[in-house]
C-alpha cells in the first residue's frame, strides 16, 4: 500500500472509531466505547506511521539531491547542480508536509 492510501485508511479508521466511541458512550455501552477508542487510536497510529515513512523518504531525497548538487558544482555542470538542488528542495518539502 502507498503512504497516501495508508494515511487515508488511517483517517477512515480514526473517524469510524470516533463514531463508534460516541455511540458507545451515548448508549452506555462501555465495551463499544472502548472498541471505538481502540480503533481511533489505531487509525491515528497508522497515519503517523505513513507520515514518518514520507519524512524518511524526504530525507533521502534531500541528501541525494544535495550530493548531486555538490558534484554538479564541483565538475562545473550547471544542469546537474540545478537538478540536484531541485531534488534537495523536493525532499525538504516532503519532510515539511509530513510533520
Amino acid at each position: 500500500m502507498s503512504n497516501a492510501s495508508d494515511r487515508n485508511e488511517g483517517a477512515a479508521d480514526e473517524l469510524g472509531g470516533k463514531i463508534k466511541k460516541g455511540l458507545g458512550k451515548l448508549m452506555g455501552d462501555e465495551q463499544m466505547e472502548a472498541e471505538g477508542r481502540a480503533k481511533e487510536l489505531r487509525g491515528k497510529g497508522q497515519q503517523e506511521d505513513a507520515k514518518a515513512a514520507e519524512r524518511a523518504q524526504g530525507a533521502l531525497e534531500e541528501a541525494a539531491g544535495a550530493i548531486k548538487n555538490r558534484i554538479g558544482k564541483l565538475v562545473d555542470n550547471e544542469q546537474m547542480a540545478a537538478e540536484g538542488k531541485a531534488k534537495e528542495l523536493k525532499g525538504e518539502n516532503r519532510q515539511k508536509a509530513n510533520q
